[in-house]
């Protein structure tokens, strides 16, 4: 026992040393790639946790100048998404639908003629010409245009709720690009340090210093970081070719972002109460529940005025000619012209629209109740929102009173201490899927961070953010 003790206690003794020689290196908050391979930046903002990020950044998917931020993207959705263009037009047809209903009824002309020579009367004969106007004097045309109107407003705000979605599509797809990208980037920068050590191993191997199972185990290791590898980068092509289809960019074409993931780009509400105010009066869905009970309530105003009888006024000229042959003083002829003039009124004795106008006061309160619901629904999304938003930044801070720094520190004193022969690899390999793991839970982390916060702002209806109102 006395032999394994003075091995444990030497064991010890040498990684609190390598412990004792790594600390200073931690002091200005970065580490060099020689030391663990792993740099550790400090985040510019107040308070952020140690992100790791290594040196060789796939260019390919991050341009901190040149690259597209999520505002950038947002308004370029807003501009080429080919669906929301389609539902757009959708307005058109209501603004159709307002000017149709703005017009008034069409004139009538009638013309006709009599004639008695087919019948062996050839003097006789009549010409008539008739002009009718159907006038719609108990509020039809205002009642039709009040109901386009309304539907024509409902329209509008029913774009502004797709908008609200999509800004909020577009922002979650941009969270989870920036966060395949940062695992890719840590995966590839332990695959890199393992590689590095494994060339260290190797040269132990051959001098006898290390057995052959540890260069077996380590290239065990940077063959699973591979194959970890090639699955986070699957992930991250699948997610920017859906952020591409969202925001109508053409599949060859390139895409970079330049914004990462512990940036806070958008306006943080106070309080859940302020979010819920903000939502009760800013939410487009919300608004367009209050808009369809306004058309239900024009829809019935409508179907009481086409309850009301149909009046048209009328006028017609009449030029007869009459021929009597059989009278004591020899033939007559008769020419007569008329005026007439007249109205006619529909007489609503069996249909009086009953029909349209129960349906009418059925779309009210079925309108009346969607409403109240939404509203139901738009506290408790905007509450569900601030909730997980609130739990992801309790999560961050959590990560930021150190748990990634003392984490990578350990790596690099058991890779010291390996190094003097004090420790096994087995030891170092569990330390850094450790490591690992708690790095993919940091991204997990500040990635729900930036959907929560989106996915609230979409809750409280504010789509776009001042800076891209003022552009707008």
């Amino acid at each position: 026992m006395l032999p394994g003790l003075k091995r444990n206690f030497a064991r010890s003794f040498i990684l609190f040393c390598v412990s004792l020689i790594a600390l200073p290196g931690y002091a200005v908050g970065q580490s060099t790639s020689q030391e663990t391979g792993v740099i550790l930046h400090k985040s510019t903002q107040q308070g952020a946790a140690t992100v790791p990020a290594p040196n060789s950044v796939p260019s390919a998917y991050v341009d901190p100048l040149q690259g597209a931020s999520s505002s950038d993207l947002v308004r370029r959705a807003l501009a080429a998404n080919t669906e929301l263009a389609a539902a757009r037009l959708e307005v058109e047809r209501a603004r159709g639908r307002l000017r149709q209903a703005g017009l008034r009824p069409n004139p009538t002309v009638d013309f006709e003629q009599t004639t008695g020579r087919l019948t062996g009367s050839a003097g006789e004969r009549e010409t008539s010409i008739g002009f009718a106007l159907p006038l719609e004097i108990s509020g039809q045309r205002r009642a039709r245009v009040d109901l386009a109107r309304a539907e024509l407003e409902a329209a509008e705000a029913e774009i502004a709720d797709r908008e609200r979605r999509l800004v909020a599509e577009v922002r979650a797809s941009y969270a989870e690009v920036l966060a395949a990208i940062r695992e890719l980037e840590i995966t590839e920068s332990l695959n890199n340090i393992d590689q590095q050590t494994a060339r260290v191993v190797e040269v132990r191997v051959t001098e006898g210093d290390s057995a052959p199972i540890e260069l077996n185990l380590l290239r065990s290791e940077i063959d699973r970081l591979k194959a970890r590898r090639a699955l986070v980068e699957g992930r991250l092509q699948a997610s920017l070719l859906r952020l591409k289809s969202l925001v109508g960019v053409a599949l060859g074409e390139t895409l970079r972002l330049a914004e990462n993931l512990d940036a806070q780009i958008l306006p943080e509400p106070s309080s859940v109460e302020a979010a819920v105010d903000v939502a009760l009066r800013t939410r487009p869905d919300l608004r367009l529940a209050r808009l369809i009970e306004d058309v239900a309530q024009a829809g019935l105003r409508l179907a009481r005025a086409q309850g009301r009888p149909d009046i048209t006024a009328f006028s017609r000229y009449t030029k007869s000619s009459a021929v009597f042959d059989d009278t004591p003083i020899g033939v007559l002829r008769d020419k007569d012209r008329l005026l007439t003039f007249g109205v006619s009124i529909g007489i609503p004795i069996f249909n009086r629209n009953q029909g349209a106008k129960a349906e009418a006061e059925a779309a009210i309160v079925q309108a009346r109740k969607r409403r109240e619901f939404a509203e139901s629904v738009v506290r408790s999304e905007v509450a569900a929102a601030f909730a997980r938003y609130e739990a992801a930044k309790n999560s961050l801070a959590i990560f930021e009173q150190g748990v990634l720094d003392r984490s990578a520190q350990n790596i690099r004193s058991i890779r010291g201490a390996y190094e003097i022969g004090a420790f096994r690899i087995t030891d170092l390999l569990v330390e850094q899927r450790r490591f690992i793991d708690l790095q993919r839970e940091f991204i997990e982390a500040l990635a729900e961070r930036y959907r929560a916060l989106a996915e609230l702002q979409a809750a409280m209806g504010i789509p776009i953010n001042p800076a891209q109102n003022q552009n707008k």
